[in-house]
This record gives structure tokens, sequence and C-alpha cells, in this order.
């Protein structure tokens, strides 16, 4: 009788972590598309510090994205439990950031000019460069820089995975926030790590006296600054697809327009949904810029 109760109780406990597995993949599936932005984003935030500091400044904001989920992981599942009814605005608000985030990007060379980029990035450089510069302050700003943006990313990526895991019970909740939370921490700075050190490493092989090694290295050289650019432009893109899918997941008439025109499609099917999603992102994000920026207006008139 015990034995048959221990292989019921093996039976159950595999189909729980057999579900937790799929339901974990799902979330990690949906929530990959902040991914890309949030590996952008936090390569540039630290970004410009010394060499010999970058992988202390990544591992400071590594310790306070932890924090950070080990605050949002468990306001998460409060939410399930006492205000389940909140988890899809609180989604539609989290899609309503990204499409405003992304199109603010698409938007940014006619809101900035040239010369205010360059006249930043000049003055990044030079405070860098200047031995009177505080390079302990400068990288506390950094750092809280980069936590402050990790928060935001971290909140999607919880109330996406949220989301996935609303109607299952409290403990495989627990376990697949969990998980997506310390897999993507470890995975995001792990990446970051790599990515600010490329060209270190690049630099270190052209030294090397063999031939490969050096021709490697001048590879590394060449197209580090590339995988930066393309890195923020699939972010980018990224956040009109989950954000927009986001937003229309949230309104049922329009889910089911996108299934309909889908299904009558033919061989574009598979894609139809994607682009139709990334369109919405994009008008969502431009109608939620115009407000914000119409806001800023209006409360700067304000002030006087």
């Amino acid at each position: 009788m015990a034995g048959s109760s221990l292989l019921v109780l093996i039976d159950d406990i595999a189909a729980v972590l057999d579900d937790v597995a799929l339901m974990t993949k799902m979330a990690a599936k949906k929530t990959a598309g902040v991914l890309g932005d949030d590996l952008a984003l936090n390569a540039q935030q630290v970004s410009g510090v010394r060499a010999e500091r970058e992988i202390p400044v990544v591992w400071a904001v590594a310790k306070g994205s932890f924090l950070n989920k080990l605050i949002l992981v468990p306001a998460a599942l409060l939410i399930s439990a006492f205000a389940p009814w909140a988890v899809t605005p609180l989604l539609m608000l989290g899609g309503a950031y990204l499409c405003f985030e992304g199109f603010e990007k698409l938007a940014h060379k006619f809101l900035h000019s040239k010369a205010e980029d360059q006249a930043g990035h000049t003055q990044l450089v030079e405070a860098v460069a200047d031995p009177a510069t505080d390079l302990v302050a400068f990288e506390k700003d950094k750092i809280k820089g980069a936590i402050r943006t990790d928060f935001i990313l971290s909140a999607e990526i919880i109330a996406i995975t949220l989301g996935t895991v609303a109607d299952v019970p409290l403990m495989q909740q627990v376990i697949v926030l969990s998980g997506i939370a310390i897999v993507m921490t470890i995975g995001v700075y792990g990446l970051v790590a790599g990515i600010v050190k490329l060209d270190d490493l690049g630099l270190w092989l052209t030294q090397k006296p063999g031939q490969m090694a050096r021709s490697i290295g001048g590879g590394i050289l060449r197209t580090a600054p590339y995988m930066m650019k393309s890195l923020s432009v699939i972010g980018t893109a990224a956040m009109f697809l989950v954000g927009g899918g986001i937003l229309t997941h949230g309104v049922p008439v329009v889910h089911h327009w996108i299934e309909t025109v889908s299904q009558s499609a033919g061989g574009l099917a598979w894609l139809l949904p994607s682009v139709l999603n990334a369109v919405a992102g994009i008008i969502a994000g431009a109608v939620v810029l115009a407000v914000v920026l119409l806001f800023s207006k209006v409360w700067r008139t304000a002030k006087g």
C-alpha cells in the first residue's frame, strides 16, 4: 500500500513538473520578445565605464535585478491570489508601455537632433577621460539607471508570465515565476557581460602570435558594434510584436478579427497574425507617445 502511494505521489510530482516545464516554456516564449530590448538597453547602460570596471558594474546591476524580481514575484503572486481581475489590465498597461517605448525609439531621430545625440556622446567620453571625474559616483549613476530600466522590463516579463499561469495552482505559479525570474536574470546578464567584453576579447586575440587568432580578433572588433545595433533593432521589432499581441489579445473583438482574417489568408496564415499584431503595436505606440508629449507640453506650460 505504501509502495502504491509512493508511486502515485511520484506520478503526481512528474505530472506537475511536466506541467511546470510546459508553462515555463510557454512563458519563456512569450517573454522572449522583451529580452532583445533588455539585452540592448542593459548593454548600453553599462557601457561608458572603464574596461576593468565593466564586469563589476554588470554584476552590481545583476544583483539589483535579482532584488527587483524579489519584489516583483511576490507582488505578482499577491495579485493573482487576491485580485486576479487585475492581471489583464496590468498586461494591457504593460503592452501599451512596450509599444510606446518602441515607437519612441523610432521617433527619436525626429524628437532629438543629431547634434543633441553627438553632444551627449561627447560629454560622456570627456567625463570618463577626465581625471577629475568622480568615477565612483559615475558608476553609481550608471548602475542606478540600469537597475531602473531592469525594473520596468522585469515587471513586463513577470506580468506576461503571470498571464500564462494565472489559472493554475499557487505552487505551480511560484515555481514558474521563480524559475523564469532566475533563468532570465542569469541569461540576460551573462549575455550582457559577454557583449560588453567582446571588444576586449577581440583586442586580446589580435595581440596573439597566430594569424588565425589575429584574424578572428579583427573580425570580432569589426562586428561587435553591428551586433549591438542588431540587438537594438530586433528588440524594437519584438516590442511591437509582443506589446501589440498583448493589446489585441486583451480586446476579444480585435483578437477574433485577426484570427478570422488569418484563417482566410491561405499560405500567409502563419505570418499574418504577427504582422497585424505589430501594426497594432505601432499604432498604439504612436497614440501613447502623442498623449505623453501632449501631457508633457501642458505640464511645462502649467509650471510657467
